[in-house]
């Protein structure tokens, strides 16, 4: 795949002629917060190094106004779409395709030749693998879950075309390294390991209900987001691999925003609020773009990096005063992750550090972490309010009619 699209990046045109610039990947959940968290934690990296083979934009909501967002500020001769779906029915999916199609007619594309402006990413076989109607196809493996899917076409495809298949083969060979390294039987030395039992540590035996993960890096915001959806819906279950309920916490909630904007937002809490949270912060001793200001006899970077340690130092130590609101209990859990610059191969073990953290603590608690079946209820009700047809029942039906008064 990634050969081909090399190629692609050097020839790849669209149904009028003119050299393809932009890429808009239009998928949801797995198929979407992955390869989006990627390219916006790559897009600074490719950009301070002179190159970026095309712009990316995403489309996942099916609220109009997402697609409008990013529809209203491209070229659609110069697009290509990249559709990701696993099934081919994603109904999100289907109905933005749909959307951007219309769009597409309307700006001047000729109906025999929209099939130059879209390529697919599916399962093969499934609806959406069709010669007819998508200029290539690329196949997302029958044992890839999509929040799991970011080394697959899923993210390889817009990745590749949008920052380069070298680097998202760098990115490869730093999540290959810690698979590789999650592997050993020496704890000490396997990263995942020790940080998916310190996880169950703080749930089962402290009972803390929340993990949030703070990056000291702006381009790693989106990667929260990634995280959220890969831990959440592989852990957030009540029922073991068995079919049996559980009698014991499993994953803890996950969230998190780029330090130090979190700072002024929830910190707060997780100072002083009722509930611990343990912390996992990402720091990196260099930024990507290496142009910085001295300000009062520090850069930027080095104010970036003295607020993570003395937010450590916080959350551990604490304050003692005699004006109780001005008391900070401390023993407050973190851990950190630190490398030297968000390269691409640090991205793909940070991605790998986290799935086989997810994995492991799966294994601990008796789950199967790849299946989400609590995705599907919502989907299916809302096809029932969609239907045409009489809806037994009578909370939706009462629902429905709210909705048309």
């Amino acid at each position: 795949m990634t050969s081909l699209l090399q190629k692609c990046t050097r020839e790849i045109k669209g149904a009028a002629g003119k050299k393809i610039t932009t890429v808009v990947q239009i998928g949801i959940g797995g198929s979407d917060l992955g390869p989006r968290a990627f390219y916006e934690a790559l897009e600074g990296y490719v950009s301070a190094k002179g190159k970026q083979p095309l712009k990316a934009h995403f489309i996942s909501n099916v609220d109009p106004d997402d697609a409008n967002s990013v529809l209203d500020k491209i070229d659609f001769e110069r697009t290509l779409f990249i559709v990701v779906s696993k099934s081919g029915t994603t109904q999100e999916t289907l109905t933005n395709l749909e959307f951007v199609k219309q769009k597409a007619l309307a700006k001047g594309l000729k109906p025999d030749a929209l099939k130059k402006q879209f390529i697919a990413v599916t399962g093969k076989g499934s609806p959406m693998d069709n010669p007819k109607e998508y200029r290539a196809s690329f196949y997302i493996d029958d044992n890839i879950g999509g929040r799991y899917s970011v080394t697959s076409a899923v993210g390889g495809a817009v990745l590749s075309l949008a920052l380069g298949p070298k680097v998202f083969s760098e990115l490869l060979a730093g999540a290959r390294e810690i698979d590789e390294a999650a592997k050993g039987k020496d704890i000490k030395k396997n990263m995942p390991l020790l940080d998916a039992l310190l996880g169950v540590v703080e749930r089962n035996i402290y009972g803390f209900p929340m993990k949030a993960i703070i990056p000291y890096s702006k381009a790693l915001g989106k990667f929260t987001k990634h995280l959220q959806q890969l831990d959440a819906e592989s852990n957030g279950k009540s029922v073991n691999r068995y079919g049996e309920k559980v009698n014991y916490q499993t994953g803890p909630m996950p969230f998190g925003e780029a330090g130090t904007d979190s700072q002024h937002s929830y910190f707060q809490k997780l100072h002083q609020g009722t509930d611990k949270i343990p912390i996992e912060f990402i720091g990196l001793k260099k930024p990507q773009i290496e142009k910085d200001v001295k300000m009062d006899g520090a850069t930027s970077q080095d104010k970036l990096l003295a607020n993570l340690v003395a937010q450590m130092v916080a959350f551990a130590k604490g304050k003692e005063s005699k004006n109780q609101n001005d008391c900070f209990s401390g023993n407050r859990p973190t851990s950190l992750l630190f490398a030297e610059q968000l390269t691409p191969k640090v991205l793909g073990a940070l991605l790998s550090h986290f799935e086989n953290k997810v994995a492991y603590q799966g294994l601990a608690w008796n789950l199967n972490s790849f299946d989400q079946p609590g995705v599907e209820l919502g989907k299916v009700n809302a096809k029932k309010i969609l239907s045409k047809d009489a809806n037994p029942d009578p909370v939706l039906s009462r629902f429905i009619e709210l909705l048309k008064a």
